[in-house]
């Protein structure tokens, strides 16, 4: 269908196009949104191959295209045309995160994020202080209401990973790994009842916290070996502080055990995986996947693809087999035909998960031609 409309001295024909008719250069007549009303391309955006590509990942059938017939307006006497900066159509090169940031789902989710962790923080400041029990039946309803906003795992780690900033509390950790840990568990087919005591494990794991100094948690530089020592007091701390209350055993077990490791290397125990408990297990992937995914002073957040590398690369010894292979096929499963930047600046599409390195999936280029990044020294370093 065509539509023709005039304004400001110009005619445009704003025509429906399909995906496959989409092209490189169209400018777009109107914004394109994703089924649940996420816009992924602004009105006025001039379409780029990645801009195509994600379209069509999100399932998207027709495009309004607009197509410019008449001249601009007159330019008035002794006024110059505004000639285009690098700013304008920025968001065609917009980043895969800046286009997430840009939408109206987004910043709900910013909002609602926010006023949970600022609940969380008055949650632990009333407890600690007043010595009364958790209203735990608030907190578990108040956090699975973040999850549930999120239809489809894309979305809810696309909220997740953009929620970064530099100086992440420990109430907004707090609250990542419990949102992480009840997808885990949802993906292990943990009945209701259990997902609620793995989520309320995610939220006080780190309540220990709250006894280290904020300058030694905050510290930007090297920790000494005295600080460091403090803060692997802290699972100790927690579970102090929980053992008296009206917990379910796997809450305490989760704030004393989720720095062991099944190899025996974690802290403060040094424990092997049958003595860890099995939500204590759980929450110490998704403590991790968060802590890796997170901005720091130093580095930029890993992508999603950096960090299933980081987990490789320890072999997974360190993690039950059951819970991180599930994690890491999920994860990785999420972003199956997304693009991505690898590491020498060129872009791609995935285009088949490799099972025995899920860091390392088949890609294909837009010049057509793929690359087996198991059999190559490239790797993926962020997405599109």
């Amino acid at each position: 269908m065509v539509f023709l409309c005039y304004e400001n001295g110009v005619f445009t024909n704003m025509k429906e196009y399909q995906i496959k008719e989409l092209q490189p250069g169209m400018i777009t007549a109107a914004p394109v949104m994703t089924p649940n009303g996420q816009v992924i391309v602004k009105e006025n955006s001039e379409l780029t191959n990645k801009m195509i590509s994600r379209i069509d990942f999100y399932g998207i059938k027709l495009v309004q295209i607009q197509d410019i017939k008449a001249a601009p307006p007159p330019i008035s006497s002794g006024t110059l045309a505004k000639p285009q900066t690098p700013d304008d159509g920025v968001l065609a090169k917009a980043s895969y995160s800046q286009k997430v940031k840009n939408s109206p789902q987004f910043q709900r989710f910013q909002v609602d994020f926010t006023l949970r962790t600022n609940d969380l923080k008055s949650c632990f400041a009333a407890f600690l202080n007043s010595g009364g029990t958790m209203n735990k039946d608030v907190l578990l309803r108040e956090t699975a209401s973040l999850l549930g906003s999120q239809s489809t795992s894309i979305e809810f780690f696309d909220m997740l990973h953009n929620m970064r900033m530099d100086n992440d509390s420990t109430y907004a950790h707090s609250l990542n790994v419990a949102l992480i840990s009840r997808m885990i568990g949802t993906w292990l087919n943990f009945s209701e009842e259990e997902l609620d005591t793995l989520t309320l494990a995610g939220l006080l794991h780190d309540i220990g916290k709250t006894k280290i100094p904020d300058e030694i948690l905050n510290k930007e530089t090297k920790l000494t070996d005295e600080e460091f020592a403090l803060i692997k007091q802290h699972p100790q701390y927690g579970y102090d502080i929980l053992k008296n209350q009206p917990l379910d055993s796997h809450v305490k077990k989760a704030a004393l055990m989720h720095h062991e490791r099944c190899d025996g290397s974690g802290y403060p125990m040094g424990i092997t995986m049958n003595e860890i408990d099995d939500y204590a297990l759980i929450i110490s992937i998704a403590d991790v996947y968060d802590a890796m995914t997170a901005a720091r002073s130093y580095r930029e957040p890993l992508c999603p693809f950096q960090v299933i590398a980081e987990f490789e690369k320890d072999g997974f010894q360190k993690y039950k087999p059951k819970y991180i292979l599930t994690f890491l096929e999920r994860i990785a499963t999420t972003y199956q035909n997304n693009r991505v930047m690898l590491s020498d600046g060129r872009s791609a599409k995935i285009v088949l998960l490799n099972r025995n390195r899920l860091s390392k999936p088949l890609v294909q280029l837009d010049d057509g031609d793929c690359i087996d990044l198991d059999k190559s020294p490239l790797f993926i370093k962020s997405l599109i």
